[in-house]
């Protein structure tokens, strides 16, 4: 199978793509890597009228260091932030995800704002990005706001991103020294997207912990305020404290019934606690 017809723009900067957006009458797709809309195209599982491709827009793969964020541009590539080609703000927390996503052939072209934009609950980014406290700066013709990564997704493939919108940047706190991260995914294959993720930041020094749970075919679960899982404090001996029964009642309530999908997710949380605590 093929793609449905469908008229093609490659813009020479944002400000250009955002004008080709507001003009453009019927379905405007972004195409950024390609690597989840190219699959989607050939299946007519979407048809849209026109095709915006952002590939080549330098300001969309630049990177800085601005006061205590990373911005990273929404068209760096997952094999930018394996190589080591954009700073390190979080002790190589980013680069050991990027560097599990999918195969190599994948991450040379798939970008960080193409995975989130898309909003697969199982994508490595979305979970990530929820755990470090990242913000995003979306862009429209109309002007420019900033959205939490934890209220980016409100379901599975549904964002905030409004018509006519892009992902301009994703924003990572830099990590502080004491913060500890963990990160484990559970895929039936190596490539394949994960049937469970968890994601941990935890900080014993602050007492603060920030907890995500992933792959649960919604929008990830987000603990903000975790301490509630390691027994009501956050202290040096985290890896000790973590209650599965805590974390299983925590799936109950939002909705997993299936005791072996909740057992799973429960099991790659205790890893992923157990990683930063290592």
């Amino acid at each position: 199978m093929k793609p449905a017809p469908f008229a093609y723009e490659r813009p020479r900067d944002i400000a250009s793509a955002l004008a080709v957006m507001a003009s453009t009458d019927g379905v405007v797709k972004i195409m950024a890597g390609g690597q989840s809309l190219g699959p989607m195209l050939n299946l007519r599982l979407v048809a849209p009228d026109t095709i915006v491709d952002i590939t080549g827009l330098a300001e969309l793969k630049h990177v800085e260091v601005t006061g205590d964020e990373l911005v990273i541009g929404a068209c760096v590539t997952h094999a930018d932030i394996e190589d080591g080609r954009i700073p390190d703000v979080t002790r190589g927390a980013m680069q050991r995800v990027a560097s599990a996503i999918a195969y190599r052939a994948v991450r040379n072209r798939g970008t960080v704002g193409g995975s989130l934009s898309h909003a697969d609950p199982s994508a490595d980014w979305v979970s990530t990005f929820a755990a470090l406290g990242a913000t995003l700066s979306l862009r429209s013709a109309k002007g420019a706001r900033r959205v939490a990564m934890k209220d980016f997704m409100l379901g599975a493939l549904e964002s905030v991103l409004q018509p006519r919108e892009m992902l301009e940047a994703v924003r990572v706190p830099v990590m502080s020294a004491s913060a500890r991260w963990g990160y484990v995914k559970s895929c039936r294959k190596t490539g394949e997207f994960a049937h469970a993720i968890g994601a941990v930041l935890i900080d014993p020094e602050a007492g603060k912990a920030r907890v995500v749970i992933g792959a649960v075919e919604a929008a990830p679960i987000i603990v903000e305020s975790a301490e509630e899982l390691f027994g009501g404090r956050i202290t040096s001996d985290f890896g000790t404290k973590f209650d599965a029964r805590v974390a299983d009642n925590l799936l109950s309530k939002a909705g997993m019934s299936d005791a072996a999908d909740r057992h799973i997710h429960v099991t790659v949380l205790r890893r992923a606690v157990a990683e930063a605590a290592a």
